[in-house]
């Protein structure tokens, strides 16, 4: 956890409206005793179903007083034993955290062990954790803040930290050799909405036993909000990519027509793209630099992300979806030059849409920010049939943490996006560099066909050359705004008719 974390957590927390009318009697109970209870595959979904009959109730968030108003630095005096770590005595693939309740995550979240077809809740202990300089809690029902599960990622005899669930519905994960950068969530609700955005939390997970020899974590947790609950499922694969495969099922207790389906949150603040205003010595500063699009007409896209100077929301029309992600493409220390952050490290983070998603926009919020502490992109996918209460409704994809999306073989890439003056002053010159594909065959004295085009102002001198000092080809046009504030440029290179590299979509803001 670092401060950007927390104040991420301060957003999702401070945001959630509780309700506190009564739950439906005919609801389970998620922890009604202490002693075992039945466990499948569709219990969290009957539980989500059942309870979405009712008004939305939120856990208890009251913490004894030594709990309470705890700084964020006293609450990371907090730590969990790790000789306490679930299975580690079995010598399982995978052991399990805790992460105790303070400072801003205080809802009681109900945590529990599935074995044997059987759902043990864990109970509070607070010997499971270490409190320095704190004064221990008595043992009493209060339940924790979250979880991370540990396996050994990068080397066979160590436990690394391979994903964490804390705070509203965010999750994060890693595959090997990285560390932590964008956060994923369950849901999205009315994000960048005048109205005001929803946060709905993970309110319990049911954790099963890992299985000797099995190198996949199954998690369950149950969603809810004032707007729905919902049910999810996370079959998690630690490697060289980490791969949640993720089934979800939404039960809405209002109409709700503005949902994002598999939500990414990330950070920009600068690149060479755009460090307009920015007096900072690092040549660039972001947790993810991309926004990537592969539609399900067949076309690559990629868009650059920007920091602008007032909130932009962009919707990217599509039908049946095949993939997109937030990714993070520079894996040179160059790139960023921070001994500390590491951005080169962060991952990338591709959501595969398994089935017909339907018609829709993949929607992409771009928040303005002055520093690296905050977390200022998110990327959903949002139908465009609104969510009706009493429905069900069902989304299934597999998340990709990685270095880079799967690839198009036969399209090159985007690797590096410059942006700055041109030489008149009176516009701006763009440079993008292309790697791979068939582009990368063509002969040196080929001529691509170049199609850029802005909707505002005026493109001149388009060229399109091979890149003899880092390979590939180059492309580079003017912009040329006039009076106008914004432009969206699109940018293309084919041959006969066919791309020959992703498409490039930019907002130009003033």
């Amino acid at each position: 956890m670092n401060r950007r974390d927390a104040l991420l957590a301060t957003l999702s927390l401070s945001a959630l409206t509780l309700a506190e009318k009564p739950a439906h009697a005919a609801a389970p109970q998620l922890l009604a005793s202490p002693e075992p209870t039945r466990f499948d595959g569709g219990t969290v979904r009957e539980i989500a179903r059942q309870i979405a009959q009712a008004p939305f109730k939120a856990p208890p968030d009251d913490l004894p007083a030594v709990l309470k108003d705890l700084t964020y630095d006293q609450y990371r005096d907090i730590r969990f034993n790790p000789d306490r770590a679930f299975w580690r005595q079995d010598g399982l693939p995978f052991q399990m955290h805790l992460f105790h309740r303070g400072f801003l995550y205080k809802p009681k979240i109900d945590i529990y062990d599935v074995r044997d077809g059987m759902a043990h809740p864990v109970l509070y202990d607070p010997a499971l954790f270490t409190f320095q300089n704190l004064e221990r809690p008595e043992p009493g029902n209060l339940g924790f803040a979250g979880f991370r599960l540990h396996a050994p990622l990068n080397r066979p005899d160590y436990f690394d930290e391979v994903c964490a669930f804390l705070g509203a519905s965010y999750f994060r994960a890693v595959a090997k050799s990285q560390i932590y950068g964008l956060s994923a969530r369950g849901l999205a609700i009315g994000t960048a909405d005048p109205k005001g955005e929803e946060f709905p939390l993970f309110r319990a997970f049911w954790v099963e036993r890992p299985r000797p020899g099995v190198n996949a974590a199954q998690v369950h947790a149950l969603l809810d909000s004032p707007s729905c609950s919902a049910a999810f499922r996370f079959a998690i694969r630690p490697g060289e990519v980490t791969v949640f495969d993720v089934e979800s099922t939404i039960f809405p207790r209002t109409d709700m027509p503005t949902p994002g389906i598999a939500p990414l949150t990330s950070m920009f603040w600068f690149s060479a793209m755009n460090r307009a205003g920015r007096d900072d010595w690092r040549p660039a500063v972001h947790d993810s630099d991309g926004l990537l699009l592969s539609t399900g007409r067949g076309e690559r896209i990629w868009r650059p992300l920007n920091n602008p100077r007032d909130l932009q929301v962009s919707s990217f029309g599509d039908v049946n979806p095949r993939g997109f992600g937030l990714m993070q493409r520079r894996r040179d220390f160059s790139s960023y030059e921070d001994l500390e952050a590491r951005y080169e490290k962060r991952p990338s983070l591709w959501i595969e849409p398994i089935g017909d998603w339907g018609e829709g926009v993949v929607q992409l919020v771009e928040i303005p920010t002055t520093g690296e502490i905050h977390d200022n992109i998110v990327a959903f996918w949002r139908p465009r049939e609104p969510l009706r209460a009493k429905g069900e409704y069902r989304f299934t994809y597999r998340m990709h943490w990685c270095d880079e999306a799967p690839r198009d073989p036969a399209l090159a890439r985007i690797v590096e996006a410059h942006s700055g003056a041109n030489f008149n002053k009176d516009g701006r010159q763009v440079v993008l560099d292309y790697k791979g594909g068939t582009l990368d065959q063509l002969p040196d004295d080929a001529k691509p066909e170049i199609v850029v085009t802005t909707d505002r102002g005026e493109i001149r001198n388009p060229v399109a050359q091979r890149n003899a000092e880092a390979g590939g080809w180059r492309l580079s046009f003017e912009l040329i705004p006039g009076k106008e504030r914004v432009a969206e440029l699109r940018a293309e290179l084919r041959q006969d008719g066919k791309p020959l590299a992703e498409t490039m979509l930019y907002r130009w803001t003033a």
